[in-house]
Parts: structure tokens; C-alpha cells; sequence
């Protein structure tokens, strides 16, 4: 059984649409797929429409609704998986518009700073590039790779230019991520850090912030990720085994925007089986995932 717990699409910066993602993971070979999209639902009703519409497919697939939340901690970025929530459940429905309604402005706050900085980006090229998913830093970068500036995307995440911290980074509104583990346990849902010791990317949290995180509700830590190199996952096994939490895997895909295939990471069909056993705001889509 295949398991990839980390995808996203249009709706937020991936480059598939949510129905194009369905058919992927179906092409893949993958028996589930959660679709993650930051801090956004949108590509929800669009995905169970794609699956549905293939529930007659020799291996059936099945979806698992979540988002990747934004979050900071003492300073820190950080970003959680949530699963299997009731995404009309108010309070938390409310914090994540919270966070969505500053992408536009912190976008525009960085194309700013591109322009002091000599690079001749405007805000149209980028709005064409993000067309009607949430406005996010993997747009800009897109941006500078049509510009010449940088190769890849990945390469604009530095000091240089749109990393945390660097010359044309710009701050957003995040959410604690103590509040969030709250917000998304009121709604059902099972909280899971993402790729906690991804340090090509910026600064991470300390390995002392995930026992209080624990404590606070976690239920998991994404260990199987491209950006963790073998000694980084068999450390955060063994943290994850200390503290009781559980450990999955997936590949964050992003469509072209990023150079990963749907599936590279798994998860543990045990561990799946007990994240939507924990969930109580959503089902699966169409499989039971184990409640049997």
C-alpha cells in the first residue's frame, strides 16, 4: 500500500490542478494521497469531484483532505500538516483566512524589495504566474527563474533573495503553532510537523520545542522527506519513538515547481490507519483508511 501524506496543487503553489493531481497519484501507483495545500481547502470540492469521477479505475484511490498551516515559533518559521478536519468548523476556518488574507500584500512588499535590489520583476508577471491559487513565495521565485536571475526555484530560498531572513523577505501573518494544534483538534483533525529538520531551507526549531509541542496534542513528525538526509530521519525516529509520536512520510510534491515524484516518500499503512482513526472532522474520501 502507497501513501503520500503531503501534496499540493493550484489552490496554493503547486502546478497541478487539484483534478490533475488525482489523475498523478492515481498514474503514480499510489493507493492514497492528502492533498495539503497551504493554509487553503479551496482544491477540496475539486479533488473528490476528479475522484469520484475515477471510482470506476482498476486500483481504486483515496483522498485524505488536509492543508499545511503556516506557523511560527520564537521567531521561527514552521509549517503543520492537518489532517481530516471539518473545514467549516469556524474558529479555525476563521484563522486560516487570517492567514491567507496577508499573502497579497506580503507578495507585494517583496516584489518591492526585488525592484530595489535591481531586478526588473513587476507585480503582473507574478499575479500571472499564481493565477488563482494563494499568493506564496514559490510564485516569486517562478518569477525569477523566467527572469534569469536564479536556475530553479529552490535556489531563490537563500539569503540572497527570498529565504527567511534574506535581502527581499518580507514577514507574514503565522500562526502559533500551540494554537494551531488547538484550532485543528476543535475541528476533528491530527496534526503532524513538516519536514521539522529541513535546514536547507532557513533556521529550524530546536528538537526541545517538540516535546512541548507533544505535550500540547502533536500527534506526528514527518520524517521521510526529501530535505532529510538518512542521519536526520534515524534522529527523528528516535525522538519521534521518545515521545510517543508518530512518524510518516511523503513527498511534498509540487508538480513541476519542484523536482520530486508523487510517492518518493511514503507512509506506513499502520500509521495512516491510526491518523484517521484519531480524526473525527472528516472521513477519507472514498475509503474508510482503516476505520473498519
Amino acid at each position: 500500500m502507497r501513501i503520500d501524506l503531503h501534496t499540493h496543487s493550484t489552490a496554493s503553489d503547486g502546478t497541478d490542478t487539484p483534478a490533475e493531481l488525482i489523475r498523478n497519484a492515481a498514474r503514480a501507483g499510489l493507493d492514497v494521497v492528502a492533498l495539503t495545500d497551504h493554509d487553503s481547502t479551496r482544491g477540496h470540492a475539486e479533488a473528490i469531484a476528479a475522484l469520484t469521477a475515477a471510482k470506476d479505475a482498476a486500483k481504486p484511490l483515496t483522498l485524505v483532505t488536509g492543508a499545511e498551516l503556516s506557523c511560527r515559533l520564537d521567531g521561527v518559521g514552521l509549517h503543520m500538516l492537518a489532517y481530516l478536519f471539518d473545514a467549516a468548523e469556524p474558529e479555525f476556518l476563521a484563522a486560516r483566512e487570517l492567514v491567507r488574507d496577508d499573502r497579497v500584500p506580503r507578495a507585494r512588499a517583496m516584489v518591492g524589495s526585488l525592484r530595489e535590489l535591481g531586478v526588473p520583476i513587476t507585480w503582473e508577471q507574478v499575479a500571472r504566474i499564481a493565477g488563482d491559487a494563494s499568493l506564496g513565495r514559490p510564485h516569486i521565485a517562478t518569477a525569477l527563474v523566467e527572469l534569469g536571475v536564479v536556475e530553479t526555484v529552490s535556489d531563490a530560498f537563500t539569503a540572497e533573495w527570498l529565504g527567511d531572513g534574506g535581502r527581499a523577505y518580507a514577514e507574514k501573518y503565522e500562526l502559533d503553532p500551540f494554537e494551531a494544534i488547538r484550532l485543528v483538534k476543535a475541528a476533528g483533525g491530527v496534526t503532524v510537523l513538516a519536514h521539522p529538520q529541513a535546514v536547507k531551507r532557513g533556521r529550524v526549531v530546536p528538537e526541545s520545542a517538540f516535546a512541548k509541542l507533544a505535550a500540547a496534542g502533536l500527534d506526528g513528525i514527518e520524517v521521510d522527506h526529501m530535505d532529510h538526509e538518512g542521519p536526520t530521519r534515524a534522529r527523528l525516529r528516535a525522538v519521534a519513538a521518545e515521545l510517543g509520536l508518530l512518524t510518516t512520510g511523503s513527498s511534498d510534491y509540487h508538480g513541476s515547481r519542484k523536482f520530486v515524484e508523487l510517492g518518493a516518500c511514503t507512509t506506513d499503512p499502520e500509521i495512516y490507519g491510526e491518523i484517521t482513526r484519531r480524526a473525527s472532522g472528516a472521513f477519507p474520501v472514498p475509503g474508510s483508511g482503516g476505520r473498519g
